[in-house]
């Protein structure tokens, strides 16, 4: 019995990246990173839900070798308090497919009796409403990512970044402005930057950053303006390297943040 439905995966693959001028002797290879966003039924215990995210993780998604990363966001500051976020890291897009079939596996593992693997997929279901939506994005890895190496067993601040990209081939800098500035940031835990590769806008950029507070946030924004004036001391020197920069992106963007659940994290 499936957990949820995944969608059709019947289509090639982008094969491009970042339209940006970006060059390394052996770039990373991308990983495939899906997003299914559910919304929870607020009127079921939080605390019975967790439990039951908790089980299906350590008795599923934590065996499943092909699923190489994992994550459960929450609401936190975003424009709807029922949206839960289901993130899932793998290596390559075929191991989206193979994944879902060893799931598949190991929850008939898991639950052996038919009735009670009924019983908890019939519970699992009631802390969420029917509609959902499905997205596949593409690393970044060649402009920088600080990998989450978590300090504490509290749930972390995600904040996620999208942008919209010009898709024109313009615009360079962006790999330069992590080396300088992202990857020196102390209050920045973890960064991950990733690009639409399957779903319903193409333009799709999206950073995602980990904290350990909400208050991180604010003193990160004062950290980059000081590591930016490091970098950049000469005013005119700024001025030419953000216009640049600026060029890849359309200035619309969207902020999202999140917490994430600790003990489902992978």
């Amino acid at each position: 019995m499936k957990k949820r439905s995944l969608f059709s995966l019947g289509m090639l693959i982008l094969t491009f990246l970042l339209s940006m001028s970006i060059h390394a002797q052996d770039p990373p290879k991308p990983v495939f990173i899906t997003f299914t966003t559910l919304h929870r039924n607020l009127n079921t215990d939080g605390k019975d839900w967790k439990a039951t995210e908790q089980e299906y993780f350590d008795k599923v998604t934590s065996k499943n070798d092909l699923i190489i990363g994992s994550e459960i966001l929450t609401h936190y500051y975003t424009e709807n308090s029922s949206e839960v976020i289901l993130v899932s890291v793998y290596k390559t897009w075929e191991d989206i497919e193979k994944a879902e079939a060893m799931t598949e596996d190991l929850i008939k593992k898991a639950w052996p009796d038919e009735k009670a693997r009924t019983a908890f997929f019939d519970k699992y279901n009631t802390y969420y409403g029917p509609m959902h939506s499905d997205e596949i994005y593409s690393s970044v890895g060649t402009i920088g990512e600080k990998e989450f190496k978590a300090t504490t067993k509290e749930p972390m601040i995600v904040y996620i970044r999208r942008s919209q990209m010009v898709l024109s081939g313009k615009g360079k800098g962006l790999k330069e402005y992590n080396e300088k500035v992202t990857m020196k940031d102390p209050y920045i835990r973890a960064y991950y930057p990733f690009r639409h590769a399957w779903g319903s806008d193409s333009r799709d950029f999206m950073e995602a950053y980990f904290y350990d507070s909400f208050a991180d946030i604010e003193k990160s924004n004062q950290k980059q303006d000081e590591l930016e004036k490091a970098a950049w001391p000469k005013e005119s020197d700024s001025k030419a390297f953000f216009d640049e920069l600026k060029l890849a992106f359309t200035g619309i963007h969207g902020d999202y943040i999140y917490h994430n659940l600790p003990g489902v994290s992978k």
